[in-house]
């Protein structure tokens, strides 16, 4: 009896002993587990939190973030995204991202998701075609809207429109007496505008190469800049502004072939003007403001102040659907001005979402800052580090990045929407001139006095392509809106096409 009592006891505690280690592997597995995992919060761009903050275990990458973000969202057609810590994109595990970057996982990791195109470009490799036609410096690059057709304006006083199926040149438009500085394409594709050093503006036809009418007079100065009212306000298009070195910004109407409303109060030249989706007109000047106009009557609404010196270049979050009207990369053309207005209006809602319209300008004085003009008079972000003057910004179509070229060689990135420096991309050995991005907003071309344009990788942050070529410095760049292809000019006055 009392040795199989005994007996009893010694099965109960060996029983007892076996689900102790059972418990205490659980624990430590729990303990592993629970440290093998991260809290995160997903955010948009914005900062807007998606859900609560979540444990995530360190296996967790982008495919697993994906899936979790299209969940969360409730997307019924699952879209890419990529993600951030830090303005960094995190492309492998959060374990290993965490240990390579040294970051604490005491705290909340915030983890940014942003939309990525759906669609894909491919880099420019080669020169498909160089082009002689145009007798001096070509000064200024531009595909239509839809991609299909591509404008340049020359010292030689022309512009020329080229044909892009046989990259041969197909109208040569004569009617200025000086240089052709800036061109502009309305966003419907229905007319391209130039404006020179003699201060005249000439609308002409794309579908024929002719002037519709005179010239347009009326600045004393040079012509600095034009800008076309948006497609999604109205269509067809009738409305642009120009600006000029005599410190006047003149809208025009081309139905009626003149100046409607004439904006003064800067007292120097005005070097830059953008006409927004929320139909306000931003100038930039040397007299070192930016003036916000509205365009009814020509009021001046606002005024933003901060630069030192010079503001050379403006652009605005929206610029990319603003150029582009209806088109997109599927290439569909519509039948009637109220179709493209409505589509427009659809894509410009999408790509703006709720927040406002942002504004970034370079200045003179070797800093940047970034806006929300609608919000406030006063900037959002203050952003250094050009060690010589800002030349050119560009928002990328998504909005989410801002590229400035700078005289100090550099081109740099910024976040798009809060202001803060990302990286700086190092090898043009003269200043750069002119910068534009490719339409999935995964690629930047560069172009410098260094004879030589660069392509570089949003993504790795490095430099994708040396596309070296003309015979000397590079002073237009523009990246096809369809993504397909890259024109360049120059001082060697001969047009370079660019192909993947």
């Amino acid at each position: 009896m009392t040795t199989q009592t005994g007996k009893r006891k010694d099965r109960e505690t060996e029983k007892m002993e076996v689900q102790a280690v059972a418990a205490a592997q659980v624990v430590v597995a729990e303990e592993r587990e629970e440290s093998h995992r991260v809290i995160c919060q997903l955010t948009d761009p914005e900062g807007t939190p998606l859900g609560s903050p979540i444990f995530l275990p360190e296996t967790a990458g982008p495919k697993e973030l994906q899936q979790l973000v299209n969940q969360l969202l409730n997307n019924e057609e699952k879209l890419p995204y990529s993600f951030y810590v830090s303005d960094h994109e995190l492309a492998v595990q959060l374990g290993s991202y965490l240990q390579k970057n040294k970051v604490s996982v005491e705290k909340v990791i915030t983890i940014v998701y942003q939309p990525q195109a759906v669609f894909r470009i491919r880099p420019v490799t080669r020169c498909s075609s160089t082009i002689a036609g145009h007798t001096e410096a070509v000064l200024s690059v531009a595909f239509s809207p839809d991609g299909r057709h591509l404008a340049s304006g020359s010292g030689d006083t022309t512009v020329r429109m080229w044909d892009w199926n046989t990259q041969t040149p197909l109208f040569t438009c004569k009617g200025h007496k000086n240089w052709v500085l800036c061109i502009a394409w309305s966003p419907d594709g229905k007319y391209l505008v130039s404006g020179s050093k003699a201060g005249e503006l000439i609308c002409w036809d794309p579908q024929t190469g002719k002037s519709l009418g005179n010239p347009l007079m009326g600045h004393k100065k040079w012509i600095t800049g034009m800008s076309w009212e948006p497609v999604h306000l109205s269509a067809p298009c009738r409305r642009f502004v120009s600006a000029s070195k005599d410190g006047d910004a003149r809208i025009w109407d081309v139905a009626l072939k003149k100046c409607i409303i004439c904006l003064t109060g800067h007292t120097l030249a005005i070097t830059c003007v953008k006409w927004g989706g929320d139909g306000f007109i931003y100038t930039g000047s040397q007299d070192c403001t930016i003036k916000i106009w509205e365009t009814t009557q020509g009021k001046l609404i606002r005024e933003l102040k901060g630069h030192g010196h010079w503001v050379n270049s403006l652009a605005l979050s929206t610029e990319y659907v603003l150029r582009t009207g209806a088109f997109d990369h599927t290439g569909k053309h519509y039948s009637s001005p109220e179709e493209m207005k409505q589509v427009a209006l659809e894509r410009y809602n999408k790509m703006r979402g709720a927040a406002p319209e942002r504004l970034v300008s370079g200045s003179d004085d070797f800093t940047m800052f970034l806006w929300e003009p609608a919000a406030s008079k006063h900037p959002k972000n203050r952003m250094t580090g050009h060690q010589q003057l800002v030349n050119h910004v560009y928002f990328s179509p998504d909005g989410q990045w801002i590229a400035s070229a700078s005289f100090d060689k550099s081109v740099k990135l910024w976040n798009g929407v809060t202001g803060s420096f990302v990286a700086a991309f190092r090898g043009h050995v003269g200043p750069v001139y002119q910068i534009s991005w490719s339409a999935d907003s995964r690629l930047l071309l560069s172009g410098s006095k260094d004879s030589t344009l660069k392509v570089w990788d949003i993504r790795t942050q490095k430099l994708k392509q040396d596309l070296p070529g003309h015979a000397d410095e590079v002073f237009a760049v523009d990246w096809s809106p369809d993504g397909e292809k890259v024109a360049s000019g120059g001082k060697d006055k001969v047009l370079k096409l660019w192909m993947g």
